[in-house]
């Protein structure tokens, strides 16, 4: 299966423009066994499918992670 190395999370925000986050591939699967692709603080985790299903992944405790509105691969 071939998987963008990067992509970007679009999370809808209060303000008037949407939060953008990208994240980058890891050499971690997640639960449904799909790499796991985090930002540069390591704080936004998601597990990205071959079919671009997202499902968040807690980084820390306590910790409860919105879903983005959308995503785009940046590299493949």
């Amino acid at each position: 299966m071939e998987y963008a190395e990067s992509y970007e999370l679009v999370f809808q925000a209060s303000a008037v423009e949407d939060d953008v986050v990208i994240v980058r591939r890891t050499e971690r699967a997640g639960a449904g066994g799909y790499p796991i692709f985090e930002d540069e603080s390591g704080i936004v985790r998601a597990e990205i499918s071959d079919q671009g299903e997202v499902r968040m992944v807690a980084s820390g405790g306590h910790q409860a992670p919105g879903m983005p509105v959308s995503i785009r691969p940046l590299e493949v």
